[in-house]
């Protein structure tokens, strides 16, 4: 049984939760999934750019979401699959795409939007909660399995 870990993190912008995202980012392994869920303009983005520059040292302008297309890839020291899927019906649309041999592929999955696919979301993904404290301030929550 995983037992959750909490991390929690006040940022204060777009730099220190770029930042924050860097510093977990070269925590993670292959196999990651790591699902990121806030309101629309909370930050995911800006902290998957983050973690993509600290697990595979990818440059963070190379780093955009992929709303029309569900799914990016980031070549570096890791691959990174960066999906968002605020666009997709349900679940088994996402397993008809294969997507979810993705999460065995070797690289590090990052998800906006996993809510869309929670029955399938493995054990040990890594949830990280994004929520506005202001203008540009957000509190920062990371923790292992979902419950």
């Amino acid at each position: 049984m995983i037992i959750p870990v909490m991390m929690e993190y006040l940022s204060h912008s777009v730099e220190e939760t770029f930042a924050v995202g860097q510093t977990f980012g070269r925590s993670l392994t292959p196999n990651a999934v790591v699902c990121f869920l806030g309101d629309l303009g909370a930050g995911k983005t800006s902290m998957i750019k983050g973690v993509a520059a600290g697990a595979g040292q990818i440059l963070p302008e190379a780093v955009n979401s992929p709303t029309f297309v569900y799914l990016n890839i980031y070549q570096g020291t890791q691959t990174i699959y960066h999906f968002d899927l605020y666009r997709l019906s349900d679940t088994d649309q996402f397993l008809s795409m294969g997507f979810d041999d993705y999460f065995f592929a070797g690289g590090i999955c990052c998800i906006e939007w996993p809510e869309r696919i929670a029955p399938i979301l493995p054990s040990h993904a890594i949830y990280v909660t994004l929520t506005h404290q202001g203008e540009d301030a957000r509190n920062i929550q990371i923790k292992i399995g979902n419950e």
